[in-house]
């Protein structure tokens, strides 16, 4: 069977064809197709798609982000990047959806019903999910009758508890949908699976900290198989400092900038999200590649602008210890944690008090340029003499997502 996996953002269109048989495997499968679909700040727009023997590249400007989506979508069935004949022998589509809200806490077959609700929730996730429904909508403008699946990114900390989801606010605002919600769902349900295959052991018996570090950053604790805590909260702006978010900070910040007239929400809510974490402590950049080379040149606000970072990550993961009642594995994952081995050192280094202790050597290898075709990449990093394991693992939400639609397909 075809399944088609959409993975749609604010700047960016993903997708994967993955063909599929028999049972579902443990590792993930190469996908047959990938393509990308980047809206440039500057109205450039890029086409890319690929196989295992073709690849096409293609710049434009103009058109709707629909019919770009739509073009991208044709180099499945046509073209140098042609995998199948039409887009009927596609027997499921897996779309990303970050927000869910309280309602949908599974995958739900998408209808007119789940569409409004994913819709409604954009006022939670306005980046996101209009996103998500662009990719929805597209399939549907391609093939009416086509089978469409939400994975909710949200869904992952269906099962935490009052005492980790309720804010310390007035218990009303908790019905009027104010609460801790959870991102980067579908990553964390992935690397926590993973880990427990990597360490040969039952997730349901694992006390584990995946921390999801891209340009955004989350955490999260996952005790005996189910999550019980995170750090993003009621929006993805909570929580660490992140490549252009500010993480956890003094509300009382915002109520004094808004009473004194300094800035409009607009402007306020532009700047917490796009304007501030590691670019707004530096002045230099998000991406922590060029953060490193300011600090090779000496600029003091890109180290103070790393060591923030550590600091506060190491501090949010401390924060967690007490609920889990112990670590018995430490997950990095997403472009940073994958593939930045200073800051892995730099945790475990603050993380010492708990006997944690890092291999140097198994630190510094690089990753392929091509890590993510497969699971061969994914490693133990910690000494023999760590109590607590610290696993590379390089997350794959859109094998996670498609995944999950094989297992719908073959159990309905």
């Amino acid at each position: 069977m075809n399944v088609l996996v959409l993975n749609a953002g604010s700047s960016s269109f993903k997708s994967s064809l993955y063909q599929l048989t028999g049972e579902v495997p443990s590792d993930p499968v190469v996908p047959l197709w990938t393509g990308e679909v980047d809206w440039d700040s500057s109205g450039t727009v890029v086409l890319k798609a690929k196989t295992a023997d073709n690849s096409v590249r293609e710049e434009r400007s103009g058109r709707s982000r629909t019919n770009d989506i739509h073009d991208l979508l044709n180099l499945l069935w046509s073209g140098k990047t042609q995998v199948i004949n039409n887009i009927d022998e596609i027997d499921i589509v897996g779309n990303r959806v970050v927000h869910g809200g309280d309602k949908y806490r599974q995958p739900m077959l998408i209808n007119p019903e789940v569409k409004a609700e994913i819709d409604r929730l954009s006022i939670y996730a306005p980046l996101h999910n209009p996103a998500n429904l662009m990719g929805i909508e597209a399939i549907e403008s391609l093939s009416g009758n086509m089978t469409q699946m939400a994975v909710f990114d949200t869904a992952f900390y269906r099962d935490l508890p009052e005492v980790a989801y309720v804010y310390p606010v007035p218990y009303q605002w908790l019905e009027q949908g104010i609460r801790k919600y959870g991102f980067h769902g579908i990553s964390h349900q992935y690397c926590t699976r993973r880990a427990a295959e990597l360490l040969g052991r039952d997730l349901g018996e694992l006390r584990l900290i995946s921390c999801h570090l891209g340009n955004g950053c989350s955490l999260a604790a996952t005790k005996f198989g189910r999550c019980i805590d995170t750090t993003m909260g009621f929006t993805p702006l909570d929580g660490l400092v992140m490549g252009t978010r500010c993480g956890s900070i003094d509300p009382g910040i915002i109520l004094h900038l808004l009473r004194e007239g300094e800035y409009t929400v607009e402007e306020l809510d532009h700047i917490l999200n796009f304007e501030s974490g590691l670019l707004g402590i530096s002045g230099v950049s998000n991406d922590v590649r060029e953060i490193d080379k300011a600090i090779d040149s000496g600029n003091a606000k890109a180290k103070l602008a790393l060591d923030i970072y550590i600091d506060r990550l190491a501090a949010k993961i401390a924060y967690l210890l007490p609920a889990l009642g112990g670590l018995d594995a430490l997950i990095f994952t997403a472009g940073v944690g994958e593939n930045h081995a200073g800051i892995r050192a730099a945790v475990a280094s603050k993380l010492a008090f708990l006997g944690v202790e890092i291999d140097s050597y198994l630190n510094s290898l690089s990753i392929p340029p091509e890590a993510g075709v497969s699971s061969g990449d994914d490693r133990d990093l910690a000494s023999g003499r760590s109590p607590v394991r610290l696993l590379a693992i390089h997350t794959q939400e859109e094998w996670e997502i498609a995944r999950t639609c094989w297992q719908y397909l073959n159990t309905k």
